[in-house]
């Protein structure tokens, strides 16, 4: 398990990196900045190694670092891996991207501080996820400011076995068995879930040929915390998704007959006072558990990606959460679906 969880840590994506017009005061301009970025990492955080490139061409004026991807500001609570996994149906390297350093976005995009905002927003995704998976958030608030530093460190340097000897003590492991990794069995348990569904109205046969992401409006951004209930059945990612995504998935065999997870109601209970900071309500707003439009009989799910995989649907649910979770101990979730344009004549 510890081989594919490796595999996850050391994930990067090539990145270049363009300076916006309006910021270029030399000529000639710089060339773009080639950065790999860590999967697992958040796009602020790249700022010491992008800002002593491009400080000689800036105007003068605060320093408001953010991204675009083809016009697109991109939030950067969003762990970089699934960025580019929701934004790229066909992979793109490298990665082509605009930084600014002037003009946020406020009107589209939460502030961020630098790098103390992202490491907020950091705990207090752990500490949704210590609320659906415990029913509360003591472990991740009873944590010592030394271990807190430790824990946060090991994601900065992408150490995999400092972040395991700092996260074990939060006792967050959800699917924790050997044999359930060998036969899909899953024990009982909250698993905290991501959904990002990117629904298109146009057909296509290749993802090259798929619209682009032009709008955050297309994105449903969607915390949907999944309760297992049943002990020893064969539970399969397509299982899992069929559940998460009733509204895709209905009518359509799977393996097991009978649901073994719901949504879990208690997630939506937690308050501001166990979510934390602004930054924390601030996501609030998008990540909620909110129900789909129903009318998607006819809708086709075009693509499944996690970690920058797509897995096939029979792979064991358990080995999915165990090795392709984020650090924050949230499984991401990238879904493509089309749905008929009902206004079509």
């Amino acid at each position: 398990m510890m081989e594919a969880q490796k595999y996850v840590w050391e994930g990067a994506i090539p990145l270049q990196i363009h300076l916006h017009e309006s910021e270029i005061t030399s000529l000639p301009p710089p060339s773009p900045a080639l950065i790999l970025a860590p999967r697992i990492g958040y796009l602020p955080l790249l700022l010491p190694l992008i800002k002593p490139y491009f400080s000689s061409t800036l105007p003068p004026g605060q320093d408001t670092l953010w991204f675009d991807y083809k016009g697109l500001p991109l939030k950067w609570y969003i762990p970089t891996g699934v960025l580019f996994d929701l934004l790229c149906a066909e992979p793109e390297r490298p990665w082509n991207l605009t930084v600014h350093f002037r003009g946020y976005p406020s009107n589209l995009l939460i502030p961020c501080e630098g790098e103390e905002s992202v490491k907020w927003s950091f705990i207090n995704s752990l500490k949704e996820a210590d609320y659906i998976i415990n029913g509360n958030c003591k472990n991740v608030m009873n944590m010592s400011q030394s271990d807190q530093v430790e824990l946060w460190r090991s994601i900065m340097d992408g150490n995999l076995d400092k972040y395991m000897r700092s996260s074990s003590k939060l006792k967050l492991g959800t699917v924790t068995t050997a044999e359930a990794d060998m036969v899909g069995q899953v024990k009982a348990g909250k698993i905290p879930v991501r959904l990002y569904v990117w629904s298109v109205n146009e057909d296509f046969e290749d993802m090259e040929d798929a619209p682009e992401v032009d709008n955050w409006d297309q994105i449903s951004y969607i915390n949907r915390p999944l309760e297992i209930h049943k002990e020893g059945k064969y539970f399969t990612l397509h299982d899992a998704l069929k559940n998460l995504l009733p509204e895709f998935f209905a009518g359509k065999p799977l393996i097991n007959d009978k649901p073994c997870i719901e949504e879990s109601e208690d997630f939506q209970k937690v308050s501001s006072e166990d979510v934390g900071s602004s930054t924390g309500a601030e996501e609030g707003k998008e990540i909620v558990s909110q129900p789909m439009e129903s009318c998607c009989n006819d809708a086709e799910i075009k693509l499944i990606r996690i970690q920058g995989i797509e897995p096939k649907l029979e792979i064991p649910f358990s080995w999915v959460v165990n090795n392709l979770k984020n650090p924050e101990h949230f499984l991401h979730i990238c879904v493509c679906v089309k749905i008929p344009n009902v206004n079509a004549a």
